[in-house]
Protein backbone atom coordinates (compact mmCIF):
# COMPACT_ATOMS: atom_id res chain seq x y z
CA UNK A 1 0.00 0.00 0.00
CA UNK A 2 1.28 3.47 -0.89
CA UNK A 3 2.61 5.54 2.03
CA UNK A 4 1.40 9.11 2.30
CA UNK A 5 4.10 11.73 2.70
CA UNK A 6 3.79 13.63 5.99
CA UNK A 7 3.01 17.19 4.87
CA UNK A 8 4.20 19.10 7.95
CA UNK A 9 7.75 20.35 8.52
CA UNK A 10 9.41 17.78 10.73
CA UNK A 11 10.30 19.05 14.20
CA UNK A 12 8.60 22.44 13.71
CA UNK A 13 6.30 23.72 16.47
CA UNK A 14 3.15 24.91 14.69
CA UNK A 15 1.96 26.47 17.95
CA UNK A 16 4.69 29.09 18.05
CA UNK A 17 4.28 32.69 16.98
CA UNK A 18 4.37 33.14 13.24
CA UNK A 19 2.44 33.62 10.04
CA UNK A 20 1.32 30.66 7.97
CA UNK A 21 0.01 30.44 4.40
CA UNK A 22 -2.59 27.65 4.30
CA UNK A 23 -4.45 26.02 1.41
CA UNK A 24 -7.28 23.58 2.09
CA UNK A 25 -8.96 21.75 -0.82
CA UNK A 26 -12.46 20.34 -0.97
CA UNK A 27 -12.92 16.60 -1.32
CA UNK A 28 -12.18 15.54 -4.91
CA UNK A 29 -11.84 19.28 -5.65
CA UNK A 30 -15.61 19.65 -5.94
CA UNK A 31 -16.64 23.25 -6.61
CA UNK A 32 -19.01 23.66 -3.68
CA UNK A 33 -17.63 26.75 -1.92
CA UNK A 34 -18.07 29.61 -4.37
CA UNK A 35 -18.41 30.79 -7.94
CA UNK A 36 -16.11 33.34 -9.54
CA UNK A 37 -18.20 35.93 -11.36
CA UNK A 38 -17.27 38.88 -13.55
CA UNK A 39 -17.26 39.26 -17.27
CA UNK A 40 -15.35 41.52 -19.59
CA UNK A 41 -14.05 44.58 -17.82
CA UNK A 42 -15.83 43.79 -14.55
CA UNK A 43 -13.41 42.69 -11.84
CA UNK A 44 -13.64 39.07 -10.74
CA UNK A 45 -15.76 38.64 -7.64
CA UNK A 46 -16.34 35.68 -5.36
CA UNK A 47 -19.99 34.67 -4.90
CA UNK A 48 -20.23 32.32 -1.91
CA UNK A 49 -22.38 29.21 -2.19
CA UNK A 50 -24.01 27.77 0.99
CA UNK A 51 -20.88 25.75 1.89
CA UNK A 52 -18.71 28.84 1.34
CA UNK A 53 -20.96 30.92 3.58
CA UNK A 54 -20.50 28.32 6.31
CA UNK A 55 -16.73 28.45 5.83
CA UNK A 56 -16.77 32.26 5.99
CA UNK A 57 -18.79 32.23 9.22
CA UNK A 58 -16.56 29.61 10.82
CA UNK A 59 -13.41 31.50 9.86
CA UNK A 60 -14.83 34.41 11.87
CA UNK A 61 -15.67 32.05 14.74
CA UNK A 62 -12.10 30.71 14.79
CA UNK A 63 -10.94 34.06 16.14
CA UNK A 64 -13.24 33.60 19.12
CA UNK A 65 -12.30 29.97 19.67
CA UNK A 66 -8.58 30.68 19.39
CA UNK A 67 -7.71 34.16 20.73
CA UNK A 68 -4.08 33.65 19.66
CA UNK A 69 -5.20 33.54 16.02
CA UNK A 70 -5.84 36.29 13.53
CA UNK A 71 -6.65 35.85 9.88
CA UNK A 72 -4.71 38.45 7.91
CA UNK A 73 -6.14 37.46 4.52
CA UNK A 74 -8.49 34.81 3.14
CA UNK A 75 -9.94 33.75 -0.21
CA UNK A 76 -12.75 31.24 -0.53
CA UNK A 77 -12.36 29.86 -4.02
CA UNK A 78 -14.75 27.35 -5.68
CA UNK A 79 -12.85 24.24 -4.51
CA UNK A 80 -10.24 25.48 -2.04
CA UNK A 81 -9.48 28.20 0.45
CA UNK A 82 -6.31 30.20 1.00
CA UNK A 83 -5.50 31.73 4.38
CA UNK A 84 -2.78 33.85 5.89
CA UNK A 85 -2.98 32.92 9.57
CA UNK A 86 -1.09 34.79 12.28
CA UNK A 87 -0.44 33.04 15.57
CA UNK A 88 0.50 35.25 18.52
CA UNK A 89 0.79 32.71 21.32
CA UNK A 90 2.89 35.07 23.45
CA UNK A 91 0.09 37.64 23.45
CA UNK A 92 -2.34 35.29 25.18
CA UNK A 93 -0.79 33.43 28.09
CA UNK A 94 -2.07 29.94 28.81
CA UNK A 95 -3.87 29.28 32.07
CA UNK A 96 -1.65 28.19 34.96
CA UNK A 97 -0.73 24.54 34.66
CA UNK A 98 -1.72 24.35 30.98
CA UNK A 99 1.22 22.81 29.15
CA UNK A 100 -0.60 22.07 25.92
CA UNK A 101 -0.31 24.69 23.21
CA UNK A 102 -2.80 25.15 20.43
CA UNK A 103 -1.27 24.74 17.01
CA UNK A 104 -2.22 25.76 13.50
CA UNK A 105 -2.90 22.07 12.89
CA UNK A 106 -5.48 22.05 15.73
CA UNK A 107 -7.13 25.19 14.37
CA UNK A 108 -7.46 23.75 10.86
CA UNK A 109 -8.77 20.47 12.28
CA UNK A 110 -11.50 22.39 14.16
CA UNK A 111 -12.37 24.47 11.08
CA UNK A 112 -12.68 21.41 8.86
CA UNK A 113 -14.69 19.45 11.43
CA UNK A 114 -17.22 22.17 12.20
CA UNK A 115 -17.73 23.24 8.58
CA UNK A 116 -18.24 19.62 7.52
CA UNK A 117 -20.83 19.00 10.25
CA UNK A 118 -22.71 22.18 9.39
CA UNK A 119 -22.55 21.46 5.64
CA UNK A 120 -23.87 17.93 6.16
CA UNK A 121 -26.65 19.24 8.41
CA UNK A 122 -27.63 21.81 5.79
CA UNK A 123 -27.85 19.11 3.14
CA UNK A 124 -29.49 16.55 5.44
CA UNK A 125 -26.66 14.10 4.83
CA UNK A 126 -24.36 12.75 7.49
CA UNK A 127 -20.87 11.48 6.85
CA UNK A 128 -20.19 13.27 3.57
CA UNK A 129 -16.71 14.70 3.15
CA UNK A 130 -16.33 18.39 2.51
CA UNK A 131 -12.52 18.49 2.64
CA UNK A 132 -9.59 16.46 1.44
CA UNK A 133 -7.48 14.96 4.21
CA UNK A 134 -4.68 17.23 5.36
CA UNK A 135 -3.83 20.68 3.94
CA UNK A 136 -0.90 22.60 2.46
CA UNK A 137 1.07 24.96 4.66
CA UNK A 138 3.96 27.33 4.14
CA UNK A 139 5.69 29.09 7.03
CA UNK A 140 6.16 32.76 6.17
CA UNK A 141 9.82 33.64 6.47
CA UNK A 142 10.01 37.41 5.95
CA UNK A 143 8.10 40.47 4.76
CA UNK A 144 8.75 39.74 1.07
CA UNK A 145 7.39 36.22 1.49
CA UNK A 146 4.36 37.64 3.35
CA UNK A 147 3.62 40.20 0.63
CA UNK A 148 4.00 37.57 -2.09
CA UNK A 149 1.44 35.28 -0.41
CA UNK A 150 -0.87 38.24 0.36
CA UNK A 151 -0.82 39.23 -3.32
CA UNK A 152 -1.39 35.62 -4.41
CA UNK A 153 -4.51 35.40 -2.22
CA UNK A 154 -5.71 38.85 -3.26
CA UNK A 155 -5.43 38.16 -6.99
CA UNK A 156 -6.49 34.50 -6.95
CA UNK A 157 -10.11 35.14 -8.03
CA UNK A 158 -8.95 37.16 -11.09
CA UNK A 159 -6.62 34.29 -12.07
CA UNK A 160 -9.16 31.53 -11.43
CA UNK A 161 -9.16 30.09 -14.97
CA UNK A 162 -5.36 29.77 -14.84
CA UNK A 163 -5.39 28.31 -11.29
CA UNK A 164 -3.90 24.83 -10.80
CA UNK A 165 -7.17 23.84 -9.04
CA UNK A 166 -9.38 24.96 -11.92
CA UNK A 167 -10.68 21.74 -13.42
Amino acid sequence: MEQRKHPRLKGYDYGQDGVYFITICTDKKKKVLSEIVGRGLAPAAVHLLPAGKIVSEELENLRTRFPILSIDRAAIMPNHIHLLLRVSAGASPRPTGDTKSTSVIDMIRVLKSITTRRWNGLRGMAGQKLWQPSFYDHIIRDETDYLTKWNYIDTNPARWTEDEYYI
